[in-house]
């Protein structure tokens, strides 16, 4: 990385399945460097249409363009002059050039429990729609991109957040992000 680099222009992609984090934590990040926070996702073009996730969802299994349009704005808007923190499911993919990649990652209990403290609902109910997502995520991803989003070995950093609160893991990350950048 070339020493010339800022924190105020460093692109910073942060990727994991619903109920890790990274919406909190990419909008942490972000408050505390002073970047843009991107976080362009189906909840976001559900929400632009009028339509519920879950039909959003739907739609999206048996439509790759809809993967394509949130994958594509996103990183449209990530790749615009300055920095940023680009926090989706598949950010570190589609940001490759981003100067750190993070992934957060959290076990299934977790993440159902942190949906429903968010959310509201059954706990089991949430659990069992959460892992069906997961599920058809992955085959989208393959299908779509050839993309194994539980490969990410790529990453710069891997973080279980089961037993970390917010505030640590962007600690975490703002530390790597000042050491790749040599600050």
């Amino acid at each position: 990385m070339s020493n010339n680099k800022t924190i105020t222009n460093v692109k910073i992609a942060i990727s994991g399945k619903s109920g890790c984090g990274n919406t909190t934590v990419s909008r942490l990040i972000a408050d505390t460097l002073g970047l843009r926070f991107i976080n362009f996702t189906f909840r976001t073009l559900a929400q632009e249409r009028g339509v519920a996730l879950s039909e959003m969802l739907v739609l999206a299994a048996n439509d790759d363009s809809i993967d394509r349009e949130v994958d594509i704005r996103q990183a449209a808007i990530a790749r615009e002059d300055g920095g940023c923190v680009l926090g989706s499911r598949l950010a570190i993919w589609m940001l490759p050039e981003a100067d750190l990649k993070v992934v957060l990652a959290a076990s299934p209990q977790t993440r159902a429990k942190r949906i429903q403290l968010r959310e509201g609902g059954d706990l089991q109910a949430i659990a069992d729609f959460t892992a069906e997502r997961d599920r058809q995520d992955h085959q989208r991803y393959l299908k779509i991109y050839e993309i194994d989003n539980d490969n990410y070995s790529f990453a710069d950093i891997v973080i279980d957040t089961d037993e970390i609160a917010p505030k640590q893991i962007v600690e975490i990350i703002i530390t790597e992000i000042k050491r790749k950048i040599e600050i």
